[in-house]
C-alpha cells in the first residue's frame, strides 16, 4: 500500500505531497492542474521509464519520493537488493530525473538500477487503465498464472525445481570459486619455481651473505679509503710540500699508518 507520494518540479507541479490511505482516494482538478503528473510520478516510483521533458521548465531536476507499506515477500526482495526498511517497516522509494537526461533510482536508501526497482515494485501497485494492466504484461506474472492454473501437483513440481535450481547455482558458484583459487595457487607456484631457479643460478655459498655485507660496507667508505691511501702515499713519497717529510722517515711512516687506520 502507498502511504504518501511527494513530488517536486515534475511538469506543472512545483511541490506537492499526496497522502494516501485505506479505501478509495480520488484526485480531482481542472485541466492542467497536474493530475496526469501524479500518475507519471507513480510510474517513476514503479520503475517506469523517465522522460527529461517532464522536468519543470527552469529547474535542473525532478524528484519523486514514495512511502510504501510492504509485505514479507516484497520486503525480502527489497532487502536482497540492498534496501533498508524504516523502523516501522515502511519502504522509501525515490526517483530523480535530471533535465539533462539522466535518471537515478533509490530503494530504501540504496541506489539501484531501474530494472531492479521495477522487479521489486511490480507486486505492490497495479495500474488499471488504457493498456496499463502492468501485471498481465509481466512474463513472471504470466508464468505464475499458468503454474497456478496447472494445479497443486504442478505447483509442487515447480517448488522442487526452484529448490534444485537454487542448489545448482550455489554449487556452480562454489565450483567457480574453487577453480579461481586453483588458478591463483598455480600462478603462485610458478612464481616460486622461477624464484628458486634464479637462486640456483646464482649458487650462493655458506657465509656469502656476511662477506657481501662486509664488502658493501667497505665500498660504502670507498671515498674515505681513497683519501686515506692518498694521504699515506704523500707521506711516504716525501713530497716537498708535505710538512711530515721534514722530520725524517719515521714520522712519515707513522703519519701514513694513522691515515690508513682512520
Amino acid at each position: 500500500m502507498i502511504e504518501e507520494i511527494r513530488i517536486e518540479d515534475l511538469g506543472v507541479i512545483g511541490s506537492a505531497t499526496v497522502p494516501l490511505g485505506h479505501g478509495l482516494t480520488v484526485i480531482t482538478g481542472e485541466t492542467g492542474a497536474g493530475k496526469t503528473m501524479v500518475l507519471s510520478a507513480l510510474n517513476l516510483l514503479l520503475g517506469g521509464k523517465s522522460d527529461p521533458s517532464t522536468v519543470r521548465v527552469g529547474h535542473p531536476r525532478a524528484v519523486v519520493e514514495g512511502v510504501f507499506v510492504v509485505g514479507e515477500d516484497a520486503a525480502r526482495r527489497a532487502q536482497e537488493a540492498g534496501a533498508e526498511l524504516e523502523p516501522d517497516g515502511a519502504l522509501l522509494v525515490s526517483r530523480t530525473v535530471a533535465a539533462a537526461g539522466r535518471s537515478r533510482a533509490h530503494l530504501g536508501g540504496r541506489s539501484v538500477p531501474q530494472a531492479v526497482l521495477s522487479q521489486v515494485m511490480e507486486d505492490l501497485v497495479t495500474v488499471h487503465g488504457q493498456a496499463d494492466q502492468a501485471r498481465l504484461r509481466s512474463p513472471r506474472r504470466q508464468r505464475a498464472a499458468l503454474d497456478a492454473f496447472a494445479g497443486p501437483e504442478h505447483t509442487s513440481v515447480v517448488e522442487r525445481y526452484r529448490t534444485t535450481w537454487a542448489r545448482r547455482q550455489q554449487l556452480r558458484d562454489e565450483l567457480d570459486e574453487l577453480v579461481g583459487s586453483a588458478r591463483d595457487r598455480a600462478r603462485e607456484a610458478e612464481l616460486l619455481r622461477l624464484g628458486l631457479a634464479e637462486v640456483e643460478r646464482v649458487a650462493p655459498q655458506p657465509g656469502e651473505d656476511e662477506d657481501l655485507a662486509s664488502e658493501a660496507a667497505r665500498l660504502g667508505h670507498a671515498e674515505d679509503l681513497r683519501s686515506a691511501a692518498l694521504a699515506a702515499h704523500l707521506a711516504l713519497s716525501g713530497a716537498e710540500d708535505d710538512v711530515t717529510a721534514a722530520g725524517g722517515a719515521v714520522p712519515a711512516v707513522e703519519h701514513a699508518r694513522r691515515a690508513l687506520e682512520q
